[in-house]
């Protein structure tokens, strides 16, 4: 299963339609000049596919011989050579195309390792069976006994739409007419005999070129006593019944097109579908933007088409945790990944007052990074696949390297702390403005926090002149122990206490919530001074991302 992401008009569908038009089941397919690059109809274009084929579509028994080519795992090679080992021999595979000449005529061929060029008939597309559900009204093609439809393909039976066609063309229609309009028929008859014309003339039923009487057969579905057509169900019901249809088949090669997976669908059935698709032993390509879907498919390929065209693959191993927990991350116009509760918190104040409205408005999301290691991981997969992304993390010392490669390419938009967003407020405020992080937002100190100072200093009584006291005694100042408590640093911790000084920061700013307040306190403290030629850079990249131009400082 591929899943293709990527802002409007970025070409998603247009992927999916290449598939399908490659893989189109019928000779009866016309082009025009907006098919064609910049509508010049006069340069050809082409669509290429490396594709495994099992010998039930017989490519290689066609009446021309079509030679394999190998797979390497990456590419298509020339296949081996007489004498190669046996066991070391890859995968075969076909390299299939189709182009639109400067004649506007459509042409499908398979390519040989030599370099020929034989023609890739519409009995072998056939036999792979593709079945397309598109965006729009047009989902019930596979529900139809149209040529090369899952319907067609289930059923098996060559001959039938031939003797569905003589049967209905032996009804006669003239019975129901009424007297004027069978003496009218009479008159019309006589008028094309004495013409020397077709004569001896009855309605009856009949198809014309590119409309078979096939089409209109189709499956009907009880409802209350009435049969009713399923294609004139609703939108989720149709893809779903098509995709039914199709996993009844016997194809072994099956490729499933789906444009816009969610669409006429509740959460529930989304996941029943991305289930038939996920447990089917075909090839699905997805597009979608919706959140369901992306987290309920962790198996999946993800893959992110920017506006340039250029796609890119997500590394699974490093975006699954964000995928399940956050997918929202992979459809937003830019993703900013914070490194822990206390960033994503702290960030998200500072943003707002960055813009006239809430970023996301401006299609911004901020997200959970889960740590430095995973922070950088996801930060490195979507670098690769190209997403617009930003990002705030501490320096833990750890892959300086990886972390400076990040940085060049990604300039402002990445912001990493000299130590940790704690420690530079710490160390941004006076002596005299520490006591006030001890306070709450209504100015009523936090006695857990007070307790956690008290803690580190071996003392019962938490008040802050106890405490003051204590430091000058034993010679600590209240700033170093303000950090280590913000940050749970278990230094100095006896051993049955560690565990209970690492959860020290949870009762300061280790959270969501607290890394807000820790920002309204740095700008009500004066401590945004320190930091805004840090923040300044990242913010305005947000802005820039959405058109709108730098600003020196935050709004409000």
């Amino acid at each position: 299963m591929n899943i293709i992401l990527g802002g409007g008009d970025a070409g998603k569908s247009t992927i999916l339609e290449a598939i399908a038009f490659l893989l189109n089941a019928s000779n009866a397919t016309t082009i025009s000049e907006t098919d064609y690059w910049r509508r010049d109809a006069t340069i050809e274009f082409s669509i290429s596919a490396v594709i495994s084929l099992p010998s039930s579509t017989e490519i290689s028994t066609h009446s021309i011989f079509n030679w394999p080519w190998n797979w390497d795992g990456k590419e298509a090679v020339s296949p081996a050579t007489e004498g190669d080992d046996p066991s070391e021999i890859p995968e075969p595979v076909y390299k299939l195309r189709v182009c639109g000449t400067p004649d506007l005529d459509v042409v499908w061929e398979v390519l040989q390792p030599e370099g020929d060029r034989f023609p890739l008939s519409a009995s072998i597309r056939r036999s792979i069976g593709l079945v397309r559900l598109s965006a729009d009204e047009r989902n019930d093609r596979d529900l139809r006994l149209v040529f090369g439809s899952a319907l067609d393909r289930l059923i098996g039976d060559p001959a039938l739409r031939a003797r569905i066609a003589k049967q209905v063309s032996e009804q006669d229609l003239t019975t129901p007419l009424g007297a004027d309009g069978a003496k009218k028929l009479e008159g019309l008859d006589k008028l094309l005999k004495d013409a020397a014309l077709p004569h001896g003339i009855k309605l009856g039923l009949t198809s014309s070129q590119g409309l078979s009487i096939g089409a209109l057969i189709g499956l009907l579905a009880d409802k209350d006593g009435v049969l009713l057509p399923i294609a004139s169900w609703g939108a989720g019901t149709r893809r779903m019944a098509a995709l039914e249809v199709a996993s009844s088949t016997q194809s072994k090669s099956r490729i499933t097109v789906v444009d816009e997976v969610e669409r006429g669908l509740e959460p529930y059935r989304l996941r029943q579908l991305i289930k038939v698709l996920g447990d089917d032993h075909g090839q699905s390509f997805i597009t979608t933007h919706s959140a369901v879907a992306i987290g309920c498919t962790l198996e999946a390929t993800l893959w992110y088409l920017d506006s340039e065209g250029n796609i890119g693959e997500l590394p699974r191993a490093k975006i699954r945790s964000q995928q399940q927990r956050d997918p929202e991350t992979f459809l937003a116009r830019v993703a900013v990944i914070a490194e822990g509760e206390t960033e994503l918190g702290f960030l998200g104040h500072v943003a707002r007052r960055s813009f006239t409205e809430a970023p996301d408005h401006f299609g911004i999301r901020l997200c959970l990074g889960q740590g430095n290691a995973q922070t950088l991981d996801l930060l490195e997969a979507m670098k690769t696949a190209g997403l617009a992304f930003a990002g705030l993390a501490d320096d833990e010392g750890d892959a300086s390297g990886r972390w400076a490669a990040l940085k060049t390419a990604m300039g402002p938009r990445l912001l990493r702390w000299k130590s940790c967003t704690e420690i530079e407020v710490i160390d941004a405020l006076k002596d005299d403005q520490l006591p006030e992080l001890f306070k709450d937002e209504e100015g009523e100190f936090v006695g857990m926090r007070l307790r956690t100072i008290a803690d580190r200093l071996g003392i019962l009584d938490k008040t802050l002149a106890d405490i003051e006291a204590a430091l000058a005694a034993q010679g600590k100042t209240l700033r170093q122990l303000i950090k280590e408590a913000t940050t749970g640093s278990k230094n100095g911790a006896p051993d049955n206490l560690k565990k209970e000084w690492e959860n020290h920061g949870k009762h300061w700013f280790k959270s969501n919530a607290g890394g807000d307040e820790l920002a309204r306190k740095t700008i009500r403290l004066g401590a945004w001074t320190t930091l805004k030629p840090q923040m300044m850079p990242l913010l305005n990249a947000l802005r820039n991302s959405s058109g709108l131009d730098d600003i020196p400082d935050l709004l409000a």
